[in-house]
């Protein structure tokens, strides 16, 4: 038990440095302080976002039924989607980032660009809207998307028109005061890559349990005391322990810079943790069985008696 735990904690190291390193060799300026959303311009374009939400929750639980065929989609896997399409902190509002909001005439338009852009006050102002729009009824959504299996023109009706209004009333003009919003910019494939890593492991099991530990104590695989380690665990923790020693560890080259390292240290941890998960549910399932073996075992006995 104490070793998943120093696992965990060498998770949290590499999230750190991934976020303080590539900063502070790029550029020696502070980071700016994060745009907030201009709450203001959410009525122009509120119907816009809904129909994006509507879009995105049918193609994600599409998309989730074809990864896992024949199996079919559960419904907690359906309203998961539904509560976290309007996360900036969840893979599932990867969408937010490819948006530009453009002023046409005296219209807002969401125009779509193809890659992750920075996120900006524009990237805050569509989360906001998305919020607002589902507010709590994101389990109704899941429930109707489950039950119903809706589609895209039937989910947009129901969400935009039935749950939210957000598309009843047409969006007034746009004021021609309006001050323009900050031009979309690409974010590098790395980054992009990185950022979207760290989000597909948001709320992973034992997050909070994650301490810190010292470069030098990962690079001398040190993870914590090793006479309460797990007999099962050990082999496949020791590789953990190698190949993160391995990856931290190796000298950069023009192809190989220190972003690299981290995303190849963090998949390598994120499989390991998944690894854990797995065996913890394999143990739970064999317990169960066993339970439910004794206790038909116990019926009978009883029975005979």
């Amino acid at each position: 038990m104490a070793r998943k735990l120093c696992v965990l904690s060498a998770l949290f190291l590499l999230i750190f440095l991934s976020c303080i390193i590539p900063l502070s060799i790029a550029s020696p300026k502070k980071k700016a302080p994060p745009s907030a959303a201009r709450k203001e311009d959410i009525q122009y374009i509120k119907c816009q976002v809904c129909e994006k939400i509507a879009q995105q929750i049918y193609n994600q639980v599409k998309g989730k039924e074809s990864k896992i065929s024949p199996k079919k989609i559960s419904e907690y896997e359906v309203i998961e989607i539904a509560e976290n399409v309007c996360n900036l902190k969840k893979a599932e509002a990867d969408w937010i980032l490819q948006i530009d909001i453009v002023e046409k005439g005296d219209k807002l338009e969401l125009v779509e660009q193809g890659v992750e852009g920075q996120c900006n006050s524009e990237c805050k102002t569509i989360e906001r809207a998305c919020q607002e729009i589902l507010g709590y009824s994101d389990t109704d959504v899941a429930e109707f998307v489950f039950s119903s299996k809706p589609s895209l023109d039937s989910l947009v009706n129901f969400i935009c028109n039935d749950l939210s209004k957000a598309c009843v009333v047409k969006a007034a003009p746009v004021p021609k005061a309006r001050v323009p919003g900050e031009p979309f910019v690409a974010k590098p494939t790395k980054d992009a890559e990185m950022e979207k890593i760290l989000r597909s492991m948001e709320g992973m099991p034992g997050a909070p349990g994650m301490k810190m530990y010292s470069r030098d104590d990962l690079m001398n695989n040190k993870f914590g005391d090793e006479d309460n380690d797990d007999d099962d665990d050990d082999d496949s923790e020791d590789d953990f322990g190698k190949n993160l020693k391995k990856a931290l560890s190796q000298k950069s080259t023009p192809k190989y810079d220190i972003k690299e390292k981290i995303l190849r240290g963090i998949k390598v941890t994120r499989n390991t943790i998944k690894g854990h998960v797995n065996k913890a549910l394999k143990k739970i399932r064999n317990w169960w069985k066993r339970r439910k073996a004794a206790s038909k075992s116990s019926k009978s006995s009883k029975k005979e008696l």
